[in-house]
């Protein structure tokens, strides 16, 4: 994602509205050194933090929840002024942030106690055995520019639950509301064990060459060269990158729910969401009224500019680069022979870019190969719901898709036939907002995966076996030095005997041969 809403002055960044232009805040331009100051910092309170154990991180946690409810107004207005946001839709993110905090808070202990798995087989049941989770020091989290104060809390609450300290590197083009939250840390008193440095590209790579576990939403390639230096360091990294996610009409499907759907699923946030529809495959019996409903509901949106009223439903893209991008995809699409239904070019001033339903497109057009992450909808004819799956899986991308039909099971059916890691049936962004499932991609959409339950938290620890005996132990085990061969027969027989199956599981001459060295 590309920065051209930002100026640098020295080492200061100035923060600008996309729709007027005008400065709305500084933020420094974190250097290298002063990240890797904040990360060993941050280590020397880190083992506090997680010796206080879940519960203690709930009442810290749960602090920061009434502090996010007694501040939405403001945070809000402050999301507004980097973003050009709906209100409703920046009222969005500290709602967002809000469940996901007590939803981790709440359930921390149990999804980070002991494991005590069953023994595989009756000779391991002579020892105790237990899996612990104990968290990375130092947590990096690197976020994108497209929901400024929600994408922060989707890694950082949960991180900071998992008892790690972490350090998070906003997008240099929205960093206020990460500033704004990590103001909200330090007046709930809490443990310095949450840092926010902002900066650009030479910022995010100090956070990546520091921190202990690399958790980076953003663009794919990007995130290509953020997992090579992971690799190099030897440090566990976790991946969301981009999408281009399709949705499914099938000809049983509710034409007006659909329509609707696809349009709040194609420009919310106009459109700069991972998991926009960004391709739509309608089944030819119902394709002309389809599009017809899609071209008035998309035609219907109001776009603007709001402050803390709510007027409008889109607001501006979020810089100059998104904007061209946009009308790229559009002019080449026409160009090749696709059609505008609503929609299509700039309006007014700033980074607007008009709702736009496209047709007659195929796959050799940049508006349903590439990544838009804008206001566009294009929609393709099918000849039946075979042909809409092999086209829906013909993408690099697999982050989430959607089916519409008013056929359930139908529904499970092409659900499962799809690359995507998440399918929303009848509806868009379900499960963005269902915790318990784990969100993430296929392909190049990305590696690993953020939520899941316990394993949201998981992700953030490392797994530790410990055994213990629950036997009275002897001074030497069967099997260590100097062997008796005796009892390496017995030891070795009796593994054979729980593992293999049927005659095998008593081979005498092979162990006899064994003991006679033959």
């Amino acid at each position: 994602m590309t920065d051209t809403n930002t100026d640098r002055t020295a080492s200061v960044i100035e923060v600008r509205n996309p729709a007027t232009g005008a400065v709305s805040g500084t933020v420094p331009d974190t250097s290298p050194d002063d990240v890797a100051a904040a990360v060993r910092e941050l280590r020397l309170y880190q083992p506090e933090w997680e010796a206080i154990g879940p519960e203690g991180r709930k009442e810290w946690l749960l602090k920061l929840q009434d502090w996010l409810i007694d501040n939405t107004e403001q945070l809000a207005d402050v999301l507004q002024s980097e973003t050009a946001k709906p209100r409703v839709d920046a009222l969005i993110d500290p709602a967002f942030a809000v469940d996901l905090i007590g939803y981790y808070a709440r359930r921390a202990a149990k999804f980070l106690a002991d494991d005590h798995p069953s023994p595989h087989s009756p000779l391991a049941r002579v020892k105790s055995l237990t899996v612990a989770y104990r968290p990375h020091q130092v947590v990096g989290v690197i976020t994108p520019w497209n929901f400024p104060l929600a994408m922060p809390a989707i890694d950082v609450f949960p991180a900071l639950a998992a008892g790690a300290a972490v350090i998070l590197k906003p997008s240099e083009v929205t960093p206020l509301s990460a500033v704004e939250l990590a103001r909200g840390w330090a007046e709930i008193g809490a443990p310095p064990v949450f840092k926010v440095v902002t900066g650009a590209g030479a910022t995010g790579g100090a956070v990546v060459g520091n921190a202990d576990y690399i958790q980076f939403t953003g663009s794919t390639a990007t995130g290509r060269k953020i997992a090579a230096a992971c690799v190099e360091r030897m440090v566990p990294y976790s991946l969301e990158l981009g999408g281009k996610d399709p949705a499914i009409v099938l000809a049983d499907a509710d034409l007006d729910r659909a329509a609707h759907g696809i349009a709040f699923g194609g420009m919310f946030n106009a459109g700069q969401v991972c998991i926009s529809v960004e391709r739509v495959y309608v089944e030819a019996p119902v394709y002309d009224v389809f599009v017809e409903k899609l071209t008035a509901a998309v035609s219907a949106l109001r776009q603007g500019a709001d402050g803390r009223a709510s007027a409008h439903e889109v607001g501006a893209l979020a810089n100059e680069n998104q904007a061209r991008i946009v009308q790229r995809h559009v002019d080449e699409a026409v160009a090749a022979g696709a059609r505008v239904t609503t929609g299509g070019k700039r309006t007014g001033v700033g980074t607007f870019f008009e709702p736009t339903v496209l047709v007659d497109v195929d796959h050799s057009m940049s508006c349903v190969a590439e990544e838009t992450f804008g206001p566009t909808l294009p929609v393709m004819k099918v000849a039946d719901e075979a042909e809409a799956i092999r086209l829906a899986n013909d993408s690099i991308y697999g982050l989430s898709a959607s089916v519409w039909t008013g056929d359930k099971q139908r529904g499970e059916r092409v659900a499962r036939q799809l690359n995507a890691g998440a399918v929303n049936i009848n509806d868009v962004f379900a499960n963005l907002f269902n915790f318990a499932m784990p969100m993430g991609g296929w392909g190049q959409s990305g590696v690993g995966a953020r939520w899941g339950g316990a394993n949201g938290l998981r992700k953030y620890c490392r797994a530790q076996a410990i055994t213990k005996p629950k036997l009275p132990t002897m001074a030497k085990e069967p099997l260590w030095f100097p062997y008796d061969m005796n009892k390496i027969i017995f030891s070795l027989g009796a593994m054979r005997a729980a593992g293999a199956r049927g005659l095998r599981r008593i081979d005498l001459p092979a162990l006899l041969r064994l003991k006679d060295g033959k």
